[in-house]
């Protein structure tokens, strides 16, 4: 008995659609995060020197909150003697002059926030509506230049210009007013400050939303001058909406800098005499760890501002995300 082996039946006959689409391709393997390291290993290079600069100076400091909560002595262990607690920080809760201070940080964050966020805006929409480019060239120069002065100049041009024959006593005097010392009055010392970092912050803080305003779509002006808005309707309706995400971005960042005020500037330009309204956290810690060696009380103080500036930025992000959509992260 033989077999015969029977040629295997024709497959069917393909439509013309299943004959034209391509055939499925392999799922494409992921590198692991050694392969592409292994293939771009010079553009992973450039972030190692940024790593190492946040790891060095702002990773490992963090080391020495603990001693917020240990007795430290100048000389002795780094992390402390011995284990105190919550010690440092019921003394400075409890402390009047810190809650006034904690008041001046307040209003003097609360002023600079409302005068240094919204002014750039300001100046950038006011740029954009110039065409003469020499004079717009020539207003942002002149605006930068004091972002690029050293805060020590500042300061001196401050005390210069607030001093008792400076040019603001000598157009006071113009009016028939008395020499007013500035530096040495409490009441002024918030004005002059506000002043100065406007006067400092403001041309340099136009750069992002200069930036920003070139990503608009020419066409919703095109849409919004045809259904007849006028200049001040295209920047409201069209240029700030454009601009939005780049706003709430700088304002959770500013909210996060909120009681952190200008260190640097405040310091040199204070005195005991403007203490009631110009003393901040800051030059407060300063007093504390470094003239009064009470290196742990200053921890306390910090770790409780770090923590205060932590909660506003994560409140701040969370508001823009529910409200507007735009959000750090």
């Amino acid at each position: 008995m033989t077999s015969t082996l029977r040629p295997p039946p024709p497959a069917p006959p393909r439509s013309p659609a299943e004959a034209a689409s391509p055939a499925p391709r392999a799922p494409r393997r992921r590198r692991s995060w050694r392969q592409a390291l292994r293939r771009d290993w010079q553009l992973y290079s450039l972030a190692v020197l940024p790593l190492l600069f946040f790891l060095v100076f702002r990773y490992l400091p963090m080391l020495g909150n603990v001693i917020a909560f240990r007795r430290f002595k100048p000389g002795g262990s780094v992390f402390g003697e011995y284990w105190v607690g919550l010690r440092y920080f019921r003394m400075f809760l409890s402390d009047p002059t810190f809650w006034d201070v904690f008041t001046n940080t307040l209003v003097l964050g609360t002023l600079t926030l409302l005068f240094c966020f919204p002014l750039p805006i300001v100046l950038a929409l006011m740029l954009n509506e110039v065409r003469a480019r020499r004079f717009k060239r020539f207003v942002q120069s002149v605006s930068y230049l004091p972002h690029f002065l050293s805060i020590v100049i500042v300061a001196a041009m401050v005390m210069q210009l607030t001093s008792v024959g400076g040019a603001a006593n000598q157009l006071v005097g113009m009016f028939g007013g008395e020499p007013v010392a500035f530096l040495q009055k409490s009441e002024w010392f918030r004005t002059i400050y506000v002043s100065s970092e406007v006067w400092q912050t403001v041309g340099w803080g136009t750069i992002l939303y200069l930036a920003a305003l070139t990503t608009v779509d020419e066409d919703l002006y095109e849409a919004a001058r045809i259904d007849g808005a006028s200049r001040w309707r295209q920047t409201w309706h069209v240029t700030l909406p454009g601009i939005r995400p780049t706003m709430m971005t700088l304002l959770i960042l500013n909210i996060g800098n909120f009681l952190a005020v200008g260190f640097e500037k405040i310091l040199l330009l204070y005195n005991p005499l403007t203490y009631p309204t110009a003393d901040v956290i800051s030059t407060y810690l300063f007093r504390m760890g470094f003239q009064s060696s009470n290196f742990s009380y200053a921890a306390a103080v910090g770790l409780f501002e770090a923590v205060i500036g932590l909660i506003l930025v994560l409140t701040a992000n969370l508001i823009s995300r529910r409200t507007v959509g735009t959000s750090l992260w």
